[in-house]
């Protein structure tokens, strides 16, 4: 099995992680056995976060130390001592799907610090599907997440991300009682315009005494004798009897 440290200096990628031996120091750096056919180059400035005057104040030569690939080249492989990032600006995308650490809470939202140069924000709105007022109420430190990025901005060099997008919406336990809600109202609705219908028949407007007298003389016409109780107890006796008299004089009767 092809380790590391064994395997073809063309196979080997940036940021692999390799273990070596300090062969010789110069004024400009180290020269490391990485167990490859080329020589490992450590520069002096890949040999510590903060600068340092001589090589000799942090490495020396026989001393066993742990380096990751910069880059390879032709004739050499340069080295590093600075444990590289994760994830480099170029390589950060839409969509890619990362895990970190929440290092920071605001109330707007937690920070994420999942190995790129800058912690990836999370806002509060983005944590979870329904209403969050705080990001505390979600998270809190030290809690491992995995979240997606949404959007990279390295001018600004700001990261956003979002752990709501990798959360499955449960559509059957909202779709069911929406559906339910939405025949409800349906029903309701058929049932007001039933409603509706009723109150129209039922606030039909009562008929003037007039009215009443021509609709009873029309239906003695046609041999019918129907009239409208409801109607009809909105006029008085003496009313009905003066207007039927009226009415007999000019309207012809049955025989």
């Amino acid at each position: 099995m092809t380790t590391p440290d064994s395997a073809p200096v063309v196979a080997l990628e940036p940021k692999t992680k390799l273990n070596g031996k300090v062969l010789k120091t110069t004024l400009a750096g180290a020269l490391v056995d990485i167990g490859q056919s080329l020589p490992g180059v450590l520069h002096i400035s890949q040999i510590s976060e903060a600068a340092i005057n001589k090589v000799e104040d942090v490495v020396k030569e026989g001393q066993d130390i742990t380096v990751w690939v910069k880059r390879v080249r032709k004739d050499r492989v340069e080295l590093t001592m600075i444990e590289p990032l994760a994830y480099d600006w170029k390589e950060l995308k839409p969509d890619m799907v990362v895990k970190g650490k929440v290092v920071r809470l605001e109330t707007y939202g937690a920070f994420v610090d999942f190995g790129a140069e800058r912690p990836g924000l999370i806002h509060v709105s983005e944590l979870t599907h329904g209403y969050v007022k705080t990001a505390s109420d979600v998270v809190k430190e030290g809690d491992e997440v995995e979240a997606k990025v949404l959007d990279v901005d390295r001018r600004k060099r700001q990261i956003r991300l979002s752990v709501k997008a990798l959360q499955e919406l449960v559509e059957e336990e909202h779709h069911e009682p929406e559906e339910r809600k939405s025949k409800g109202r349906r029903k309701g609705k058929k049932e007001e315009e039933h409603y509706e219908m009723e109150r129209d028949i039922t606030n039909e407007p009562e008929y003037t005494a007039m009215q009443i007298a021509w609709q009873e003389a029309l239906e003695k016409a046609k041999g019918k004798n129907k009239i409208r109780a409801k109607s009809l107890k909105s006029t008085s006796h003496e009313q009905e009897k003066l207007l039927n008299s009226t009415l007999e004089k000019r309207l012809p009767t049955g025989g």
